[in-house]
Parts: C-alpha cells; sequence; structure tokens
C-alpha cells in the first residue's frame, strides 16, 4: 500500500472513530440509605444519575424497608433502578462513587450505617472480576433487600455466574425482613 493509500485509510478510520458512540448497555444499580432523610436521599440521588449524560433511568423499584447487615443500626430503605447507560462499566462506578460521596458517603467500617450505597448489581450479562470491580456484585445472591427491588422490575434478568433469572434467585432468599415502604 502506497504512503498515500495508508494516510488516505488512516483518516477514513479517525473519522469513522471520531463518530463512534459506545453501545448502550443494561445495567442494574442498587440503592439503599439508613443515616438521614433517606427517602428524599434515595429520590435525589436517582434524579442525579438520570441527569447524567449517557445514563438513563428506564426502571426504578418501589422502596423497602429492610433490617440492616452487621453491627447494630437502624433499618435501611433499598431500592432498585435498571439503567440504559453509555458509560463503560468501570466509568459507571466512578459516577456511583462520585454520587456516593456528594451524599456524605463515608468508608470506614464494612457494613456500617451510610448515607448513601450506591452498588453495580450487572451490568449487560457481563461478568468481570477485578480489584476495583465485581459484577455481578458477588452477595447480591444472597441479599433479599437487592433481590426483592430488583425481581419488581426485572425478573427475568439473567444473574450470569449462577444461570438463574432473578425471580428464581428471590425465591432462595428469606425475605422475611423486606417490607415494602407505605405509598412507594
Amino acid at each position: 500500500m502506497s504512503v498515500e493509500n495508508k494516510k488516505n485509510s488512516l483518516e477514513i478510520f479517525t473519522k469513522h472513530n471520531a463518530e463512534f458512540k459506545p453501545k448502550i448497555q443494561a445495567s442494574a444499580i442498587a440503592l439503599g440509605s439508613n443515616i438521614g432523610d433517606s427517602l428524599t436521599i434515595l429520590e435525589a440521588a436517582t434524579a442525579e444519575l438520570a441527569a447524567i449524560p449517557g445514563i438513563q433511568i428506564q426502571a426504578k423499584s418501589s422502596w423497602y424497608i429492610t433490617k440492616a447487615v452487621g453491627p447494630p443500626q437502624p433499618d435501611y430503605l433499598n431500592g432498585c433502578i435498571i439503567l440504559q447507560v453509555e458509560l463503560d462499566p468501570p466509568k459507571l462506578l466512578e459516577v456511583l462513587l462520585t454520587i456516593e460521596q456528594k451524599f456524605g458517603r463515608v468508608r470506614q467500617e464494612r457494613w456500617g450505617p451510610r448515607s448513601l450505597d450506591l452498588d453495580l448489581l450487572l451490568y449487560d450479562d457481563l461478568i468481570i472480576d477485578t480489584p476495583t470491580l465485581q459484577i455481578p456484585h458477588p452477595r447480591m445472591q444472597e441479599r433479599a433487600f437487592v433481590l426483592v427491588p430488583l425481581a419488581e422490575i426485572a425478573p427475568d434478568w439473567l444473574e450470569p455466574i449462577s444461570g438463574y433469572v432473578i425471580r428464581e434467585l428471590v425465591k432462595k432468599v428469606d425475605c422475611s425482613d423486606v417490607h415494602l415502604l407505605k405509598g412507594s
């Protein structure tokens, strides 16, 4: 290939890639709070996510009152949302962590109380296992406070490691401490 042809090929390739738009992917996010006005915090965090370019909320569960995991602390308010995102998983995680910080999240105590907790549960059918990001979320299959709201809005989403859909996974956990918030 001549130098001129290589140059033309590079220009076409560069122009094509400059117009590239990322594929839109579905993502499931769990939201939780047990410090402050949890309902206001969760609704505001949902609005923050919706305002970010490349993120669109497809579905939002009801809110559920749940018992805390870990040391004695107030009950949580939990829910889930399904997003359509143009962000890759690491960038989406970065956005979630930034929003947590904006709402006063301090990561000191494992399973401690928190003003806002945003967990990236699922990203399409991807399986990712890195030191900073695990998808599916490693403990989601054990957590009724995640599975109940997720089953409400995405019952047929296949959890790619177990091979079960969410409505089947929720049947495998004790849901007795998950209660629908009236009016949500």
